[in-house]
């Protein structure tokens, strides 16, 4: 009894000094801590984690148009065009991941290049590679080829599965900054839209780049609405009559960094209009 009471407190010992050590990388458990090692220059970081990628559309192509997000012909403009992608349900989110950034690369550094690519979320694929809880980045031509070293894009499109990894900051985010050049978060009122049924998407927000929760203002008054996310981008307000000018706040899903662009839907707003604001969320994370 003793003896076991001994054991139990040596690995409670041993626990907490676990705990309480520094992190140790990657790339120090692959190589056994010889830092300079060929082992570690193949080792993989821990702010990136493994995925699956394929690619589909044109070879060169910058992706289909529209997608589940319902961000519709912007996919094919800057600052979209070209890096647009599909993902599996678990980054997607049941929509809420729309608009999200990462950052993929892959790790054959025979035809790949050190390079990442950045991809923003627009679309979803729900079956095949991307079903049963699989991580699975399906890239538009364009992005796929990027990885590659100068000259083997085509070589690299004609693997069509590769395993890569996507970025992910140590106990914080799975993804990187989105940076949209410039652009300020913008909403589009969706057809359809009247004064009891108001639908608003929401286009390039900087820094998380997903939506966690919305909210509107009507004219002289202090009370918050809750919308209700219906799907991919987009989100609904169903009460009535509805007077602008609107305000909308935004809270972002993983970090819960809150927006107010303030009257920034006018009086005498239209279904299919889009209203910029004057603000963004930060662009580094």
């Amino acid at each position: 009894m003793a003896a076991a009471s001994s054991r139990s407190f040596s690995l409670c010992v041993l626990l907490l000094l676990l705990l309480l050590a520094p992190p140790i990388s990657a790339s120090f458990l692959f190589d056994g801590g010889k830092s300079k090692s060929a082992a570690a220059a193949a080792a993989v970081d821990m702010e990136w984690r493994p995925a699956t990628a394929t690619w589909y559309g044109d070879a060169e192509g910058d992706g289909s148009t529209g997608g589940a997000c319902g961000y519709g012909s912007l996919v094919d403009v800057v600052p979209m065009k070209a890096r647009v992608g599909s993902v599996s349900p678990v980054l997607f989110k049941d929509g809420e991941g729309c608009g999200a950034c990462y950052k993929v690369k892959c790790l054959d550094h025979g035809i790949c290049s050190r390079r990442a690519v950045t991809v923003i979320v627009t679309d979803e694929c729900p079956g095949g590679l991307c079903a049963f809880g699989r991580t699975h980045f399906d890239l538009s031509g364009a992005a796929f080829s990027r990885m590659a070293v100068a000259g083997a894009g085509g070589h690299l499109r004609d693997r069509g599965q590769l395993s890569v990894v996507y970025r992910s900051a140590v106990f914080k985010y799975t993804r990187t900054a989105c940076k949209y050049g410039g652009k300020n978060i913008a909403f589009r009122v969706n057809e359809g839209s009247t004064n009891f049924w108001l639908s608003l998407l929401v286009e390039f927000e900087d820094g998380q780049g997903d939506i966690g929760s919305m909210q509107i203002k009507q004219a002289n008054s202090v009370e918050w609405l809750d919308m209700k996310h219906v799907w991919g981008a987009t989100w609904c307000l169903v009460r009535g009559p509805l007077v602008g000018p609107f305000s909308v706040r935004l809270t972002t899903l993983s970090a819960q960094k809150a927006l107010t662009a303030r009257d920034v839907i006018p009086r005498n707003w239209k279904p299919t209009a889009t209203y910029t604001s004057r603000l963004n969320f930060e662009a580094a994370l």
